[in-house]
C-alpha cells in the first residue's frame, strides 16, 4: 500500500525571511492525520533568505538530519561545533539531553533550501553529539547511497533508531529497487525532479508512505533526487 502526500497538501509558513513546507505537523502547522511516520517525526523544505536564519535555540531528545539542496548553511552549537554544510553533505545532530544551536544562510546573495528531518531516537537522555560527512553527487548518481543509518554502516552519519536513510539522484529511466524486509516499511521524499514509484508519478516535494511492500522500485523522470527511510514498522 502506498499512500501519497502531495507537496501542495503540506503545511506552509511564510515568514519573509523563510519560506517552509512541512510534510508532518511542525510549529504552528497541526494536523492529527499527519503527526509523523513511524520514527520519523518531522521533515521540513525550508528556503532560507541570505544572510538570515534560525538564531540561536534548544533541542533535546531528537536525532536531527539535515540535507542540504542548494546554497550553504552556516551552524554552530553548544557543542562547540561550527561548520558549513554544502549539497553534497549531511549533518546529524543528538540533541539527547539538550543543546543550543543556531543556523543560517552563509551566503549574502544566494537562497539556502535545505530538508531538516527529525527522528525520534531509541531512548531520551541521550549524549548529545556532532556529525558532517559528505556524499559527493557522483556517488549518489543511479544508486541508492546510504547516508544515515543505526550503526554508521558504508560511512554513513549514524542515527540513534532503527532508520537507514538513503539518497539517490536518477536521471531518466535509470532505476533502482529497495527490497523492504518483513517488519519494515518506508517513506519515500522527492526532493526535486520527477520519480515513479512503483509506477505511481510522483513529483517534487511529493512524499509517499510505502507500508505491506515487498520492494520499492524508483525510476527517474526527469532529474530526480531523493530521499528513501526504511523504517521499522512498528
Amino acid at each position: 500500500m502506498i499512500t501519497i502526500r502531495p507537496a501542495e497538501e503540506r503545511g506552509q509558513a511564510e515568514h519573509g525571511w523563510l519560506s517552509a513546507r512541512h510534510s508532518f505537523s511542525f510549529a504552528a502547522y497541526q494536523d492529527p492525520q499527519h503527526m509523523g511516520f513511524g520514527p520519523l517525526r518531522v521533515i521540513n523544505d525550508d528556503r532560507i533568505q541570505p544572510a538570515k536564519g534560525f538564531g540561536t535555540h534548544g533541542h533535546e531528545n531528537m536525532e536531527i538530519v539535515t540535507y542540504v539542496l542548494e546554497g550553504a548553511l552556516a551552524h554552530k552549537d553548544s557543542m562547540g561545533n561550527g561548520s558549513i554544510i554544502r549539497p553534497g553533505e549531511v549533518q546529524r545532530m543528538t540533541a539527547g539531553t539538550g543543546i543550543q544551536h543556531s543556523e543560517f544562510n552563509a551566503s549574502d546573495s544566494e537562497v539556502l533550501r535545505l530538508l531538516q528531518i527529525w527522528i525520534l531516537p531509541e531512548k531520551d537522555g541521550l549524549e548529545p553529539g556532532y556529525e558532517q560527512k559528505s556524499f559527493p553527487p557522483e556517488t549518489l548518481s543511479g544508486t541508492l547511497r546510504l547516508v544515515a543509518s543505526r550503526d554508521g554502516r558504508e560511512g554513513s552519519v549514524t542515527v540513534h533508531q532503527d532508520v537507514a536513510l538513503f539518497a539517490a539522484r536518477l536521471d531518466q529511466d535509470q532505476t533502482v529497487r529497495h527490497a523492504l524486509a518483513t517488519g519494515r516499511k518506508a517513506w519515500l521524499q522527492v526532493a526535486r525532479g520527477d520519480v515513479l514509484l512503483n509506477g505511481l508519478d510522483l513529483k517534487e516535494g511529493d512524499g509517499a508512505a510505502i507500508e505491506a511492500e515487498d520492494e520499492v522500485e524508483l525510476i527517474g523522470v526527469d532529474g530526480a533526487e531523493i530521499l528513501l527511510f526504511d523504517l521499522p514498522a512498528g
